[in-house]
């Protein structure tokens, strides 16, 4: 509890698109973030709610904090839930913010379509490895899966892999690196998610901020 009596509540993001769109959100709630993440080296930042504070973590570790009570609440994209398996998180919103899709990718030499129609064995490089099994395991192909964490336009030009599974926003990586978009596996957007002891612990500001998200998610969609 601080001063006021009100329980603080800690929101975690990722720098980046997400951090970014996220401020217009808390923007419509009268929250402004207090610092620039990308000038200051603190992790942890103010807010201009005495009772809201922002923790900055990566992109792939926001779910496992709010799990785990180091968050009360978070936003994550759609492919890093999936990844992570979404227990212990409540996700009341799809705040349609930091859009793109995840999707299959090959050098533009490589015949894809034969490939897979021939049945042949395909080295896929990915860190969504559980997107990656499920697509592929529901079209019958048959992959070689290699986990790999960063520059996956990398793997098909080493010859490490003949397709990577990545995200993939305008498509100009993949261009740059001679790599065609073949498959689009699913959209994605990022979600509000909320620790669930801390919805029952700290439910008047936690469903306060989940309000004003939802009506501010519905406005811009009309």
């Amino acid at each position: 509890m601080n001063p006021a009596g009100k329980p603080a509540i800690t929101l975690a993001l990722s720098k980046g698109r997400i951090f970014d769109e996220t401020l217009p959100l808390l923007k419509a709630a009268g929250i402004s973030v207090l610092e620039d993440p990308e000038k200051s080296r603190k992790l942890i930042i103010g807010t201009s709610d005495p009772n809201l504070q922002v923790v900055l973590v990566r992109a792939t570790d926001v779910p496992t904090y709010v799990q785990y009570g180091g968050a009360d609440l978070g936003v994550t994209g759609k492919d890093t839930l999936i990844e992570h398996g979404g227990q212990g998180l409540y996700q009341p919103l799809d705040l349609q913010i930091a859009k793109c899709r995840v999707s299959v990718a090959v050098r533009a030499d490589f015949d894809y379509a034969s490939a897979v129609r021939q049945g042949s064995r395909l080295k896929v490089a990915t860190k969504y490895v559980s997107i990656a099994r499920d697509f592929f395991a529901a079209k019958g192909v048959h992959v070689d899966l290699i986990k790999l964490y960063g520059s996956m336009e990398l793997a098909p030009l080493t010859g490490l892999a003949d397709a990577i599974v990545d995200l993939v926003s305008t498509g100009g990586t993949l261009k740059a690196n001679n790599l065609v978009e073949v498959e689009r596996i699913m959209d994605i957007s990022s979600r509000l998610v909320v620790n669930q002891a801390a919805l029952k612990l700290k439910q008047e500001p936690i469903r306060h901020l989940i309000d004003v998200f939802s009506k501010t998610v519905a406005a811009s969609q009309k």
